[in-house]
């Protein structure tokens, strides 16, 4: 608004700004008194009235006097009827009839409020809609209850809408009761800046703020024009320049030179001028309270929106709804993550907080890890107090958190553990435990039973498999035997778990040593993320109850189908509904209509989403906007109205897979579908639906690209696994790589074929068979570190056709390829060009042969291709070794020479067609095939530098939060000095282990004969493992050095 100052130059001016809020609360009492009915005349006025039985004293619902209601001269939305309710008053309903005996009445109409008679505010329902419905006819009334209430002395009701075949009639009445000011009411505040000629002064309700001096004469401008609120767009503001934003939202008692301006001259434009204003009301909508920022979000808004900054919640969306972490270990897995600790979101966009778990993928089953304050294992004393010792156990997650994840893992388990000498543990069989835990959703509940048995038996894992030390006892420790005895097991009743508190009893006797281990909670198999149904028809679908969202729905979901089309869901109301559809073979729609009419979002693929791969589908719906998103594509997004309808009524039956409306339903699979964070029970429901079936086969054709560096992908039925077998790598998706550090001295031998012994009994069982090798080729594939040359990589040999493949590291520091595919025929040497590879750096060499045709390619290098001049295929391959190579009759004096001196360096990797001796002897050197002599040790040297494998939502900055100590070590450091008697147990322990090992070694003897150097025939077969102390607890798996998942080797 601009203004022009006709004082002389040198004068003080100065305004104030106030901002009025309307708040109020009060009690419980009823507050639905008639409010209007018994007021003066006085109380009320009108823009206008038609005549003077007209009037809007007349305007009182159920009254005759006058024309029967009010009217205005005018019938057009400037009119207004203002009620003047003498103080302060709480208002929650309001009703109108329209002019007794009449043809006028009002269809719509707008209600605004104010404390002053002036800054009009105008009241808006929850669903951002202004105007409220009217009357039908002249007689009957129609009320309205405010969906919340407002504090006003005054209320303004404004025409809408009329009648077309009459005018403007009305008759009013408010409900509510006086308003009783509250100890923090909201006060206008005041600003006030003086300009002075030394300076200027702000001050904010009466006190000084800030003030500002300048350095000479201070002279207002008085012959140009003063704005407020900012510049005009256009035209008469050239000397207008706002180095801010321009100002929203409402000013009033603007004095300039301590005079006040008539703001009702400027709507006139008989003072100054102004555009984009409303005169005599506040229209601002307070469009953040109640705030539709969710999960902690933070609102700010605009003249005409809202804005939730989602910073730090862990959630995402308009209006902070969705959540940006997965589900569960198993949502993480599935993206191609390894172990590490994640934030999970149990429920999704539900109530319950993300919390940091962590994923322990190494194994078969993908476990979550649920800390407690002591994983160790614990030696007890007898306490001072000659009592029991008692231990609690506090976890990192919050209560709704554990619950939640217990009951959504298809299991959970804990390990239990109590090392004891003299110390009786559960007393029985007959008499009264002596200790017991305290287990279940809390607080919990007392349990009597040891880990490895079932709840209510009062025994432990021996006395249910009938092995305890003594057989009248149900525990090992009853037993109540000088020699040290321990009772372990896991506790898997997902009903009392987690163990919150243990208490042991029998520890105060003199000679009574003990100590205990209460593991982790672990749990796996997420029974949402696999909860799926195949629907085998179009015509065949789900229904469930209908889906409750007024304000904000999430709905997400995976699907596969060989379909071109097909609606996935669909829930009506009378006029509302939500569906989201296939509505083509590369097009996903969510459309939907809360009263604004329908609107679609939708996002195209771009390719076939029908290739019976999964694919994700995630849509949203808030007060905001509506958002769609197709696997890793943009989402696609659509605003909501400024002023529109915002809730999303439903009331008939969700249909999955179908429609109520028989549209086309969907063929093929929904897997995972989550409303809201709370996931619907497909299967169950799939159950007992004709032309529905529970689940859904085939994950390997979407999760199969996970599996790396030649890993099979295996269906299961929920899920699939990486068969690392073929592959030199190991771990879940066959991502980690096996290194070794060899010596001079180091050899690995892997026996591809039976020895041959002539005199061997026929009638003997035949070896396992061993896969057959395409002797017409070969590939063989490696990482080496060296920095020494020539040496010997890897050596395949056959003594019996005295043929040989030897792939080495030349003095020329270069790859080179030895062919001896004939005994009769001279070494064929076919070398690479890449040089200065004995440099200590890795490296990688592949070699491919097919017949005469040979390739090699060194790290990132352009393929080589040779080819050979003498036989095309080996007649046989007997064994593979790798490192130091002695006494083979089919080698020539050069390479025998080069054998002799083995290999010095890292060797990673190794694959010879689909056999992986290094890996082999790495993991099971006690496999029949393979054997080692000299010094082998897993180490990383092949590995790259340390990058980062998870997901941006991984932590890895975390300090090792496990707490516990390496295998063989918490009993032995806990209880070395109480007792003398562990040692010989480890001494007798050790003793039958080697009587074990020398069993095997005999076995395997003769297999590995045909492949064993003559220096190695009389040599011991090799280092033996370290053993695990029988006292020594499980291991946290946040300390595993490396993932060594079960895999079959060729």
């Amino acid at each position: 608004m601009r203004s022009r100052n006709s004082r002389p130059g040198g004068i003080m001016s100065r305004f104030a700004i106030v901002l009025l809020i309307f708040c109020g609360t009060r009690g419980e009492e009823a507050c639905d008194s008639p409010l209007i009915s018994n007021l003066m005349p006085s109380s009320f006025t009108s823009s206008s009235q038609l005549s003077s039985s007209h009037g809007p004293e007349f305007a009182k619902v159920n009254k005759r006097e006058g024309a029967g209601g009010w009217s205005p001269l005018t019938s057009d939305r400037y009119q207004w009827l203002e009620v003047d309710l003498g103080r302060r008053t709480q208002i929650t309903a309001v009703a109108t009839q329209g002019r007794y005996g009449s043809s006028d009445w009002l269809t719509s109409y707008l209600l605004m409020f104010s404390d002053t008679g002036h800054n009009w505010r105008q009241y808006r329902q929850e669903d951002s809609v202004g105007a409220f419905p009217g009357n039908s006819n002249a007689d009957s009334m129609v009320q309205h209850k405010l969906q919340h209430t407002v504090v006003a002395h005054y209320v303004r009701l404004g025409p809408a809408d009329w009648n077309p075949s009459g005018r403007i009639g009305l008759r009013l009445e408010m409900y509510g009761c006086p308003y009783i000011k509250g100890p923090h009411e909201p006060q206008e505040r005041i600003k006030e800046p003086n300009f002075r000629a030394d300076g200027v002064r702000l001050a904010v309700d009466g006190a000084e703020d800030s003030r500002a001096y300048a350095s000479g004469p201070l002279q207002l401008p008085t012959e140009r024009d003063l704005f407020f609120g900012g510049c005009p767009a256009e035209g008469g503001g050239q000397d207008c320049h706002n180095p801010f934003t321009v100002f929203q939202g409402c000013m009033r008692l603007l004095t300039l030179d301590n005079r006040p301006v008539d703001l009702i001259k400027v709507q006139q434009r008989l003072l100054g001028n102004y555009s984009h204003l409303q005169i005599d009301m506040c229209g601002i909508t307070d469009r953040c309270s109640p705030s539709h920022c969710e999960h902690g979000g933070r609102c700010t808004q605009s003249w005409s929106s809202f804005h939730c900054n989602c910073s730090s919640t862990g959630y995402s969306g308009a209006t902070c709804h969705s959540s940006i972490y997965g589900q569960s270990c198993e949502a993480y897995r599935h993206q191609g993550n390894r172990s590490g600790h994640y934030h999970v979101d149990i429920d999704g966009s539900g109530p319950i907080k993300p919390q940091l778990i962590y994923c322990n993928m190494t194994e078969d089953q993908t476990w979550m890890v649920l800390k407690h304050n002591n994983t160790e294992l614990t030696p007890l004393r007898p306490p001072p107090s000659g009592g029991p010792h008692h231990a609690s156990f506090d976890y990192a997650s919050e209560e709704e958190q554990l619950t939640a994840i217990i009951g959504q893992s298809e299991h959970c388990e804990q390990e239990l553990s109590y090392y004891c000498r003299m110390s009786r543990l559960l007393n029985t069989p007959e008499g009264p435990a002596s200790s017991w835990w305290v287990g279940g959703p809390s607080p919990g509940a007392t349990q009597t039973h040891w880990g490895g048995a079932v709840p209510g038996s009062q025994q432990c894992a021996c006395g249910l498999q009938e092995n305890c030390l003594h057989p009248r006892h149900l525990c090992n420790c009853d037993a109540d035997q000088p020699q040290w005895a321990n009772d372990s097991g896991l506790l898997t009743n997902k009903e009392t778990l987690p163990l919150r508190s243990l208490v042991l009893g029998d520890i105060q006797r003199p000679g009574s040593e003990a100590a205990y281990r209460v593991g982790p909670l672990r749990c796996h198999g997420d029974k949402s993320y696999w909860n799926a149904a195949s629907f085998d028809t179009e015509t065949s679908y789900l229904h469930f109850p209908a889906f409750h969202a007024e304000l904000s729905a999430e709905i997400s979901f995976l699907f596969k189908t060989t379909a071109s089309s097909g609606v996935f869901l669909e829930n009506l109301g009378i006029k509302d509904f939500i569906r989201i559809e296939l509505s083509s073979s590369t097009q996903v729609v969510f459309s939907f209509d809360v009263g604004n009419g329908p609107l679609r979002v939708r996002v195209d693929a771009g390719v076939p989403l029908n290739d019976d791969r999964w694919h994700a589908v995630r849509a949203e719906r808030n007060v905001r906007e509506a958002a769609l998103r197709v696997d890793a594509l943009p989402a696609a997004a659509l605003q909501a109205p400024a002023d529109g309808h915002i809730s999303l009524q439903l009331n008939s039956q969700l249909f999955i897979g179908g429609t109520a409306s028989r549209q086309k339903g969907f063929r093929g699979c929904l897997r995972s579908l989550r409303l809201n964070g709370v996931t619907l029970d497909l299967e169950a429901r799939a159950a007992i639906t004709p032309g529905v079936r529970p689940g859904c086969p085939g994950h390997c054709s979407t999760y199969g690209a996970l599996c790396l560096n030649g890993g099979r992908c295996q269906e299961r039925p929920k899920g699939f696994a990486c068969d690392c077998g073929a592959s030199a790598f190991t771990g879940t998706f066959c991502h980690q790589e096996l290194s070794a550090s060899f010596t001079s001295a180091t050899a690995v031998r892997y026996a591809l074929r039976e020895p041959r012994h002539p005199g061997r009994n026929q009638s003997a069982p035949p070896a396992p068979p061993l896969p057959a090798l395409p002797l017409r080729g070969e590939e063989v594939s490696l990482s080496f570190r060296a920095s020494q040359s020539p040496a010997l990589l890897l050596y395949a040999s056959s003594s019996h056709h005295r043929e040989y493949l030897a792939l080495v590291l030349s003095g020329d520091d270069k790859v080179e390829v030895r062919y001896r595919l004939h005994s009769g025929r001279e070494v064929e040497v076919v070398r690479s060009d890449v040089a200065h590879l004995a440099n200590g750096q890795l490296h990688t060499a592949s070699v491919r042969r097919r017949a005469d045709t040979v390739s090699i390619q060194v790290d990132q290098h352009a393929r080589e291709d040779f080819n050979l001049s003498s036989d095309v295929e080996f007649n046989d391959f007997e064994c593979l070794t790798l490192g130091r190579v002695l006494g083979s009759s089919e080698m020539d004096p050069e390479m025998a020479l080069l054998a002799s001196r083995g290999f010095t360096g890292c060797l990673s990797g190794v694959l010879f067609n689909s056999i992986s001796p290094l890996k082999a002897a790495l993991l099971h050197p006690d496999t029949g095939a393979v054997s080692v002599s000299g010094p082998l040790a897993r180490s990383r040297c092949g590995a790259p530098p340390p990058a980062r494998p998870y997901s941006s939502q991984t932590t890895h900055s975390l300090p090792d939060l496990s707490g516990s100590v390496g295998p063989g070590q918490p009993l032995v450091n806990a209880i070395r000095s109480e007792s003398a008697l562990i040692g010989g147990l480890i001494a007798v322990g050790v003793f039958v282990g080697l009587c074990a090992l020398a069993v095997a070694v005999r076995l395997l003897h003769r297999r590995r004969d045909a492949c064993r150097g003559p220096e190695t025939k009389g040599a011991p077969s090799g280092e033996e493992a370290p053993r695990e102390s029988p006292f020594s607890g499980q291991a946290d798996s946040e300390n595993d050095s490396f993932e060594s998942p079960r895999e079959f080797f060729i």
